[in-house]
């Protein structure tokens, strides 16, 4: 076959267009991280350690091992979302008003801003993200009536719904979906009940993400994984641009770990964590793999399920489960070094995302 022929086969150019599109947003976000770093460290937007719980209980054990990172600049997630919204609103606005210097075929290609595909998935990380700003702003300036600083949970909760409801009405009015696939068996009509669901896969996943955000790297990699894998189910089920702003992320992602590695130069704050968990429960409803999604993140069960546990544990029985919740703060506590955690997480994830991932793509005709 001949390279000119093998240039306009769909698949290979789709390949290409995923491909490059992870690149392309890995550079963004490694020469933007400098910049935005300087700025974390200059004005000291560090963050502030944690004393007490959300029920209020004193954070002795998790307090006394991260002291040492009072006054490291968080907001790194600004790096991840920020990168991808230049990407994605450059390539779609201002490439195309320079076409004429570049091949005019691949400008196209890079352009993945799509009503159907893309919309609804921007809309979350961007809103969650600014949402997560604002929390990360007050608690290091110690605003709020948390103890500390920052948004009380139920005030994160109530905008959460709001920025879920409004994704759920799009879905269940406007694309009139009430369906939920089970994988190998197909689909199933909930009706209604589809908009609840939606909420709480939207309220789950980003409060998880930012329950996992408490070691080095160790939610900016499950990120990464997860990402990959949603990117690679919306490749076979020929959602192309879906496929291309999962990458996005991943290459963001990617760029983020370079710095946030042990010991991190910086934290992904509220903004990264709730803006990237909102926006992978939305690419989760969006490929109709909401099984496939809690397979993918067991992690983030296995997290969240922890903190529930030693709550209701310590407020009905006066006992505590784990000697820190959530999880990862337990092996913290028993001496586990925080890479090993945090890589073992990362196996744990990258195990979970390939037996996800063949579910999803073999399940998907069914």
């Amino acid at each position: 076959m001949e390279i000119a022929q093998l240039h306009t086969m769909p698949e290979v150019v789709n390949v290409f267009k995923v491909l490059v599109t992870g690149i392309i947003s890995f550079v963004i976000a490694f020469l933007f991280t400098p910049v935005w770093t300087n700025i974390l460290y200059k004005y000291k937007i560090g963050i502030k350690i944690k004393k007490n719980s959300v029920s209020g209980d004193k954070l002795k054990i998790v307090s006394k091992l991260h002291a040492k990172k009072a006054g490291t600049p968080t907001m790194g997630g600004v790096i991840v979302w920020v990168s991808v919204l230049v990407f994605i609103f450059g390539s779609h606005y201002i490439l195309p008003l320079i076409a004429p210097i570049f091949d005019k075929n691949f400008i196209a290609r890079l352009d993945f801003l799509s009503r159907s595909q893309t919309w609804l998935p921007l809309f979350a990380l961007v809103f969650a993200g600014i949402l997560g700003i604002l929390d990360d702003y007050m608690s290091i300036k110690g605003i709020g009536k948390n103890k500390g600083g920052g948004m009380k949970f139920g005030v994160r909760a109530a905008w959460l719904s709001i920025i879920a409801s409004v994704g759920a009405w799009w879905f269940y009015s406007k694309l009139g979906w009430d369906y939920v696939h089970i994988p190998a068996y197909g689909d199933i009509s909930i009706g209604f009940w589809y908009i609840p669901l939606f909420i709480f896969v939207i309220l789950f996943s980003a409060f998880s993400s930012n329950e996992t955000d408490g070691l080095d790297g160790l939610n900016g990699g499950v990120l990464l994984i997860a990402f990959g894998a949603f990117g690679l189910i919306a490749f076979f089920q020929n959602k192309v641009n879906l496929s291309a702003f999962c990458v996005a992320i991943s290459g963001s992602l990617l760029a983020f770990l370079w710095f946030n590695i042990y010991p991190a130069r910086f934290f992904m704050g509220d903004t990264g964590a709730m803006s990237l968990g909102a926006t992978l429960g939305v690419v989760a409803l969006l490929t109709n793999s909401v099984i496939v999604y809690f397979i993918i993140m067991a992690i983030y069960s296995l997290e969240t399920g922890s903190a529930g546990i030693q709550i209701l544990s310590k407020k009905y029985f006066g006992k505590k489960v784990f000697l820190a919740a959530p999880i990862h703060h337990h092996f913290e506590a028993l001496g586990w070094p925080e890479p090993k955690i945090v890589m073992r997480a990362w196996i744990f994830t990258g195990v979970m995302a390939t037996i996800g991932v063949l579910i999803g793509i073999i399940g998907m005709g069914n």
